[in-house]
């Protein structure tokens, strides 16, 4: 009977182990691909501009990239954690620049006030 149970056992933790790993893997990716968007839709209804932009999706990519570090050693949750507090910063920093009328209207990188592009410095 031992025999038998032992097997099963280790299979059921091995299984209840990556489990979190794959839902955590997902919940990042999802998250990432949330902020992109939100970028993405800042850029096309000019609610940031184009540096702005360039900003934020190299904050973005920053932490893929720490992401990916933390991925090599298996995620603990502290690096989960900091990469959860991470993306808030992100996704905070999204919402104050699409709303600091700094409006992209494609004309360089000179930021535009809601006055339009006609305005003189």
């Amino acid at each position: 009977m031992k025999k038998i149970l032992i097997p099963i056992v280790a299979v059921s933790a091995l299984a209840a182990a990556t489990v979190p790993a794959v839902a955590s893997a997902q919940s990042v990716n999802q998250r990432q691909d949330q902020l992109e968007r939100r970028i993405d839709m800042g850029v096309r209804n000019h609610s940031l501009t184009r540096s702005e932009a360039a900003r934020l999706r190299s904050d973005l990519r920053q932490t893929a990239r720490l992401e990916a570090q933390y991925r090599r050693g298996g995620l603990s949750g502290w690096e989960r954690a900091d990469l959860d507090r991470r993306f808030d910063r992100i996704s905070a920093k999204i919402r104050v620049e699409r709303h600091d009328r700094d409006y992209g209207y494609g004309y360089g990188d000179r930021d535009r006030d809601h006055r339009g592009p006609d305005r003189r410095w």
